[in-house]
């Protein structure tokens, strides 16, 4: 099942964003980061990060986290997923897909039909599904060197 994100998902969102974190080389995040990550995405602030989860049996599979912003281009502005994770243990499932889905139906419902993420470009497995529900943009990022 795919659903909000809610107060009493916090032990288990805490466990997959741990993991998420961890994926990317982000193994020691301190206890606050988490606290401030849960606290915006409960406050349910139309301009801030909203979550849907995966649930099955009473435990969380996966995550997604996403934002809606303006954009220049498109007037009712786009949504970026910034963060989708699914339990390695549940992998293979059409968790991914279904969270993806998920975000793409709130985006509708937003009048946001535009919805953008990024992977690393060796995240292959993840990629393979990418390549299934959107298209691969053709821009390349780049990032401010600190």
């Amino acid at each position: 099942m795919i659903r909000a994100l809610g107060p009493g998902d916090r032990e288990d969102w805490q466990r997959l964003y741990q993991d998420y974190q961890a994926f990317y080389g982000f193994k020691d995040r301190p206890a606050a980061f988490y606290d401030r990550a849960f606290a915006r995405l409960m406050a349910d602030d139309a301009h801030d990060f909203h979550a849907l989860v995966a649930e099955a049996d009473g435990r969380l599979l996966g995550l997604t986290h996403y934002v809606f912003h303006p954009n220049l281009w498109r007037e009712e502005g786009v949504c970026y997923l910034q963060d989708l994770f699914t339990a390695p243990q549940a992998r293979g499932r059409g968790i991914a897909r279904s969270l993806i889905e998920g975000v793409y139906a709130q985006a509708d419902r937003a009048g946001i039909p535009a919805v953008y993420w990024l992977t690393a470009e060796d995240n292959y497995s993840a990629r393979m599904l990418y390549d299934r529900v959107a298209a691969k943009s053709p821009f390349i990022r780049y990032n401010r060197k600190l």
